[in-house]
């Protein structure tokens, strides 16, 4: 029997949990020789700004036990390119457009989901609150509770009512689930954690930091424990609220544990610079792992282990049970 993998991304309906992750794959053209974009949740985009950016300088990528450093900056075409070339290839591909969005100011991330509310096919914003809040001495919204929720409010005020907005949270915080509170408290739709977090390597041959920008985003597989413990917080606090959960996931057995915790959707990101197909892999994984366990609907797992676990004992058995009669 298939399992029915079907979930929602705030009020939108995905027909399974797997999407890509922000920053990973471009705007999905990257995959399609690899994989059918159409099949996975949603492709998330990298973030898109108003206007192009080039990013950092190189070295921007430093490799690390289990994992990865970038340093890439928010490089990209801005608002405009994206909305003439990269939507409507999506879209002509049938994929689900999930639009990452970046600013320097509070007025630009309103601005760019003003932009994003006049076009037509986007499934959902997701909201990079890790940038630096130029007006703000630069500190990074995401880091403060106040400054997040003010980017929040001002993308929910002029984001269409019918897109769910979905806040990106950063790790690199001491109360993650104080910032989420402050997120939904402002309109969230829903939550996306973690982001990556700030790591830095230094070269003991010529004894100077490797990456030109000094400090990078740490992602991959040393990253999940940490993403399984940001989204069993959070869920815990918020159990109505929906998450995309990342992290260093790599195999459908990675995927269920961040649902298991509560998250309701999951992205792909640093797996998929080695396995360009990961997305499509990880889904068929998932599946077979659900189905394994008589699991009849994704649902019925998201944040299962927050479960006594007497109850939990009953709920497995009960799944052996359909298991063996399938």
């Amino acid at each position: 029997m298939a399992v029915d993998l079907r979930t929602r991304l705030g009020h939108v309906e995905l027909p399974n949990p797997i999407m890509t992750a922000s920053g990973c794959a471009g705007a999905g053209r990257e995959l399609a020789q690899f994989m059918d974009v159409s099949k996975v949740g949603a492709i998330v985009t990298k973030s898109v700004m108003l206007a192009p950016r080039s990013g950092r300088p190189t070295p921007r990528m430093a490799e690390t036990p289990s994992g990865m450093l970038n340093s890439i900056g928010l490089q990209g075409p801005g608002i405009d390119a994206f909305l003439q070339r990269d939507l409507p290839w999506l879209l002509s591909r049938g994929a689900r457009a999930v639009v990452s969005i970046a600013g320097g100011t509070v007025g630009e991330y309103a601005e760019l989901a003003g932009r994003l509310s006049d076009a037509a096919g986007v499934t959902a914003i997701e909201v990079n609150i890790s940038c630096p809040n130029v007006e703000h001495r630069g500190q990074v919204f995401a880091c403060d509770a106040g400054d997040a929720a003010a980017v929040i409010e001002a993308v929910r005020s002029q984001a269409r009512y019918d897109l769910p907005v979905f806040a990106k949270l950063s790790p690199d915080v001491t109360d993650i689930v104080a910032i989420a509170k402050a997120c939904v408290s402002a309109g969230a739709d829903g939550l996306s954690m973690i982001n990556t977090l700030l790591g830095m390597v230094i070269d003991t041959d010529t004894m100077r930091p490797q990456l030109a920008g000094l400090t990078g985003g740490l992602s991959g597989p040393a990253i999940r424990p940490i993403a399984v413990r940001c989204i069993w917080q959070v869920h815990e606090a918020l159990p109505g609220v929906p998450i995309v959960g990342m992290g260093g996931v790599r195999t459908g057995l990675d995927a269920l544990e961040l649902i298991l915790a509560g998250a309701a959707m999951v992205s792909v990101g640093t797996a998929i610079f080695h396995d360009p197909a990961a997305c499509a892999r990880i889904l068929r994984e998932l599946e077979e792992e659900l189905t394994a366990r008589g699991v009849e609907r994704l649902t019925d797992v998201v944040g299962l282990a927050h479960q006594p676990r007497a109850a939990l004992t009953g709920r497995l058995a009960n799944a052996s049970v359909r298991s063996r009669r399938i």
